[in-house]
């Protein structure tokens, strides 16, 4: 049974075996497209990705704590302590040991999905040890005393369920989707593995080369994959947003089975832990379940998180990439402000909109502006992340076509924006917008996982679940005053960073990467 997935940005993403969860990865982490080299088109990418997370498994990332007491989301928009709130078929309690709870009812099919978000990823790992919280999701399947190597996932398969397993930058994520009478089961396979994994030193170097490989495949064989990765590390100078979640190879040589338990003492405890349980339940009896199984687990301090901001950028910054390739490739990258207070933040819904206005439907003006009429690039592509624990980049990318250079689409991408800026947008094109948006809520509502990621991801972020149609309601009153004047407020020298490919020849000697990679097995 595959597990694995790092999200690589994104939630985007952002969004198990690698073949299904990277499927769903697709749809919910717009970085992850990018290093794909391929931007998911869809509408109002991040705020309403969480809508169109569907029924798939959704790179891309803080607090102290003195006592072994919950943590409050970083935002600041809670207000409210988090106990016995009922909203919309939605609950949401919390155990005595500072695991937060919410319920979201939907009777239309006897199945249930459960969901385990730890409030840690790549963005808490501290140069030298990058990769650890991606190393750790896989060492979690290595067993427990209760259940030996293997077992959790054969007992999953055996009941007729499905997992998945996701490391991103802001979180790791853990999920089962089975019939409701199985829930208790699975939450007590989780419970017993927050608490009791075995940390062998043969697994672990067994698993280590699991996930070296799956750099090599994903990254260091990518040449977009590189590029990307090259992107961030130049946008970022300080955040650890810079550094890849799967980590940088010779930190991933140097990493020790210390150091995965290590990270596992400090984040894996409950007061660290949301559970999200959707589907064809009542919220009073995942509570009695909740407390019979993860009650008992001991709260822990969690390390002190010290948030790490940008210095003010002054000019552009290039990086340009030489690997195998066939095309040319160049991304844009704008740095912006994320969604931090839902009902005063205005320009990231903004920015979503601009996202959707220049590349949200089949139509939208860079596809039809460059690929269709001028003929400049074979693909463009756009994608704005405002859901993160940290600042956000809104990103630009394209192929030329041939006869075509980079330096032609940067030029023509960095137009389309600088058009919007002075020209503005018509009604009609934020129409078209905000009836996608309508039909994305409504096919959300089909997936009890959709409905289950859209609740996690925006609480990782610290953005209650009670205001996620709060922030639909915000999208589809952005104007084109606003969308206009984001265009013009941050798209400029001081905020761009670039990274272009710049192909080199491709060695047909070059064995191709064996099944067994590909595959990627824990």
């Amino acid at each position: 049974m595959n597990h694995c997935a790092v999200f690589l940005a994104d939630r985007t993403g952002r969004e198990g075996d690698h073949q299904v969860n990277h499927e769903a990865a697709h749809q919910a982490s717009q970085h992850r497209d990018t290093l794909r080299g391929k931007f998911a088109r869809r509408v109002v990418p991040t705020l309403i990705a969480l809508t169109f997370a569907g029924s798939a498994f959704a790179q891309a990332t803080a607090g102290a704590t003195s006592a072994p007491a919950p943590q409050a989301p970083p935002s600041g928009a809670r207000t409210a302590a988090a106990v016995g709130q009922s909203e919309a078929g939605t609950t949401e309690f919390t155990l005595s040991n500072g695991m937060r709870v919410i319920v979201k009812e939907d009777h239309r099919a006897p199945t249930v999905v459960h969901q385990i978000w730890y409030r840690t990823g790549a963005v808490d790992e501290l140069s030298g040890t990058t990769g650890v919280a991606h190393m750790l999701e896989h060492m979690m399947f290595k067993g427990t005393p209760k259940v030996p190597v293997g077992e959790f996932s054969r007992q999953i398969a055996l009941l007729g369920g499905r997992e998945n397993a996701m490391t991103n930058r802001d979180f790791t994520l853990y999920s089962q989707q089975i019939g409701k009478q199985y829930l208790p089961k699975m939450m007590e396979l989780e419970a017993d593995r927050m608490a009791n994994v075995i940390f062998k030193k043969d697994e672990f170097e067994r698993e280590m080369k699991v996930v070296m490989e799956e750099r090599r495949l994903r990254t260091d064989d990518s040449p977009r994959g590189k590029v990307y990765e090259q992107l961030l590390a130049t946008v970022y100078t300080a955040m650890p947003y810079r550094h890849p979640v799967i980590g940088w190879m010779d930190d991933l040589v140097n990493m020790r089975v210390e150091d995965v338990q290590a990270w596992y003492r400090e984040w894996y405890v409950p007061n660290n832990a949301l559970l999200v349980v959707a589907g064809d339940v009542k919220a009073d009896e995942v509570r009695k379940l909740a407390e019979r199984y993860y009650g008992k687990l001991k709260p822990r301090a969690l390390p002190s998180r010290k948030t790490q901001l940008e210095a003010p950028q002054q000019g552009i910054k290039r990086v340009w990439v030489k690997a195998p390739a066939q095309n040319p490739y160049i991304v844009l990258a704008y740095k912006v402000p994320r969604l931090r207070d839902v009902e005063k933040d205005v320009d990231p819904y903004a920015l979503e909109v601009l996202s959707a206005v220049l590349d949200g439907y089949d139509n939208a003006r860079l596809n039809r502006e460059l690929v269709r009429q001028q003929r400049l690039a074979d693909d463009v592509n756009v994608g704005y992340d405002s859901i993160n624990r940290n600042e956000s980049i809104f990103v630009l990318d394209g192929i030329p076509a041939d006869g075509h250079t980079t330096e032609e689409i940067e030029k023509a991408l960095r137009e389309e924006v600088q058009r919007i800026a002075r020209d503005g947008v018509s009604e009609e094109e934020l129409k078209r917008v905000k009836a996608q948006v309508i039909a994305g809520q409504i096919y959300k509502r089909d997936s009890v996982f959709g409905q289950g990621m859209e609740i996690g991801v925006a609480e990782i972020a610290g953005i209650p679940w009670q205001q996620i149609d709060r922030m639909l309601d915000k999208i589809k009153a952005v104007t084109p005053a606003q969308v206009q004047a984001v265009a013009a407020k941050y798209f400029h020298d001081d905020n761009l960073t670039v990274a272009t490919l710049l192909p080199q020849p491709i060695d047909p000697n070059k064995p191709k990467a064996s099944p067994a990679a590909e595959g990627l097995r824990h």
